[in-house]
């Protein structure tokens, strides 16, 4: 079997092991159930290292492979099929969701083994592996777009995984509506793309937008609407407030959600569509603008967040915002690089790349507001290992007896990824010239009027940030391990600004109060008027009419055989009058 002929079998794996957890886990033994989970996203772990070897052996400008499965939808000039693109892109995503999905997966055998819903957990963190993999494979808008939705219906499965818990419910609903938010902007992008190029195919699509001018209408409605549903399924400013509550979910299906899967969706889209948005610098510029700013507004806030999952969710939130950063700037290599890093560690190395693509590009603001998030990324973070290992237990009374070693199927995957922390980072050296800068190189090339960074610019940002995160690690260790009574000093001196960071600048309560309950008013209105006036009103008042219609016609159906008499003789007295007289 061909490579092109075999592709199905990356997302085919994972759909088998949710099908059979989720049909016949109940049946099985626990560890059958974790096994079938693991081997899964395992055996399409194996099947996209073997499709990266078929690309390796190709010349650069020949990777690319196509397999088209079956129509899809057949309606009027609308063609559609079920069919899978391997590219450079599409092989790093695929290794990323099922490599680090592979020790999620893992990892989930030690900590979910004693959930008794443990053949519903695995099913529907194997169906999200497999939208995820439908979604980065998929050769048209309208198949990524059914991963796009499949992975939002799984992030509400398993955040409100443990729905007996109400605020896991309201986190599952919360994730669920934000998302449609921003999908229904990425939907009219995709209308509008449809009746303008007649087409969803990659392909196609990008070769008949070569023909457009640069800075078309069109275009840049397009590119504005689709980044606005990246924005809701990558978390960036304003859509980003489910990410943080997202935590509710078991803690592996967290790490799925920020690592490796639905939060990078919106990355990769907005990279795969490049010649769309090489097209449009007009909203490269606010992709970078809104990425600088989501990084320092998240930073911000972790900085004053004492649960370390959601330290570690802002955390995702900020260094999404660097990868945005980096598209918008043109860097769509670099970007995808710290996607990859992020999928493993908090780097400070591939975001300095970024970094120096912005200064190049003459992106100054967005530029400085990453030195800025540079700085932050180190402090919470070393704040956080600070507050964790250093100083005295702060656990519940009692709780040392609950303290022990993790059990080696959570041990070897964190190993696995602290290894690949140390690594990973050699595949950016040196800076634009890396391994996986050449790899991508086909796919997503500098455009045009946003060039990379120089190496040698690249140098100067990158010492800079380095130095600003030394001194945010050092204050850092400073503040919460050598002296902890300065922060609580300047909490004190400073009421007003620590309540508003602590309290994540209150986003959620506007939310609340200028959306969700005017909506809930209106809705409570509709219910009164629509359902109670109007809807009731129809069903009663029907009800009534025919009550009203019985109650006369019980009058004449009395069930006296006399006055059925009385009636045939007065009607027959009424018929022979007619004949007689009324001609």
């Amino acid at each position: 079997m061909s490579v092109p002929e075999a592709l199905w079998l990356i997302p085919a794996c994972p759909l088998a092991g949710a099908l059979l957890n989720g049909l016949l886990g109940r049946r099985f033994p626990r560890r059958l159930v974790g096994a079938v989970g693991c081997a899964s996203v395992g055996a399409a772990f194996l099947a996209a290292l073997a499709g990266l070897q078929a690309l390796l052996a190709l010349p650069p400008e020949a990777r690319r492979l196509e397999s088209a499965l079956f129509p899809w939808i057949t309606s009027g000039d609308l063609r559609a099929s079920v069919g899978l693109l391997w590219d450079p892109l599409a092989a790093v995503m695929a290794l990323v969701v099922t490599g680090v999905g592979f020790c999620i997966h893992v990892y989930s055998l030690g900590y979910m083994g004693d959930d008794r819903d443990y053949p519903r957990y695995f099913a529907f963190l194997n169906l999200f592996a497999f939208f995820m993999l439908v979604l980065v494979l998929a050769d048209n808008y309208l198949l990524l777009f059914l991963g796009w939705e499949g992975v939002g219906l799984c992030s509400y499965l398993l955040i409100g995984f443990w729905f007996e818990r109400e605020r896991a419910a309201e986190a599952g609903k919360k994730a669920f509506l934000v998302n449609r938010v921003g999908d229904a902007g990425f939907l009219v992008g995709l209308f509008l793309l449809w009746t303008a190029f007649g087409t969803f195919d990659f392909g196609a699509l990008f070769g008949r937008m070569a023909g457009t001018p640069a800075g078309d209408p069109v275009l840049t409605a397009v590119a504005l609407l689709l980044f606005f549903g990246a924005a809701g399924k990558s978390a960036q400013l304003p859509l980003y407030v489910w990410l943080p509550d997202a935590m509710e979910g078991p803690t592996p299906v967290s790490a799925l959600i920020h690592a490796a899967t639905m939060v990078t969706a919106g990355v990769y889209m907005v990279a795969r569509s490049s010649p769309l948005y090489d097209r449009t610098p007009e909203v490269l510029a606010i992709i970078a603008w809104v990425g600088a700013l989501t990084a320092v507004f998240a930073a911000t806030i972790a900085c004053a967040q004492n649960d370390i999952k959601r330290v570690i969710a802002y955390s995702t939130i900020s260094q999404l915002g660097y990868m945005f950063l980096g598209l918008g700037v043109g860097a769509y290599a670099s970007g995808i690089f710290h996607l990859t890093t992020h999928a493993f560690f908090k780097a400070f190395w591939s975001k300095d790349e970024i970094l120096a693509a912005a200064q190049h590009g003459g992106f100054t603001g967005p530029w400085l507001l990453g030195l800025g998030g540079a700085f932050l990324t180190a402090f919470y973070m070393f704040r956080c290992f600070a507050l964790t290992f250093a100083g005295t237990f702060r656990g519940e009374p009692g709780g040392l007896t609950r303290v022990h070693d993790a059990p080696p199927s959570m041990a070897v995957p964190i190993l696995l990824l602290a290894a690949l922390a140390v690594v990973g980072g050699g595949l950016g050296v040196p800076p634009e010239r890396g391994l996986l800068h050449g790899f991508l190189a086909p796919v997503l090339p500098a455009p045009s009027g946003a060039p990379a960074a120089a190496p040698e610019g690249g140098v100067g940002t990158a010492l800079l940030s380095v130095t600003l995160a030394l001194a945010g690690a050092a204050l850092a260790g400073l503040w919460y391990g050598r002296r902890p009574a300065i922060p609580a000093r300047l909490a004190a001196r400073f009421p007003g600004l620590h309540r508003l960071v602590a309290g994540k600048f209150f986003v959620d309560e506007v939310y609340a109060a200028v959306i969700v309950r005017p909506l809930e008013s209106l809705a409570r209105w509709c219910y009164r008027v629509g359902d109670g006036v109007l809807v009731e009103g129809a069903v009663n008042g029907t009800a009534a009419l025919v009550e009203w219609g019985s109650r006369a016609l019980r009058r004449v159906q009395t069930g006296f055989v006399p006055n059925y008499v009385v009636s045939i003789l007065l009607g027959t007295v009424l018929l022979l009058a007619y004949l007689a007289f009324g001609r």
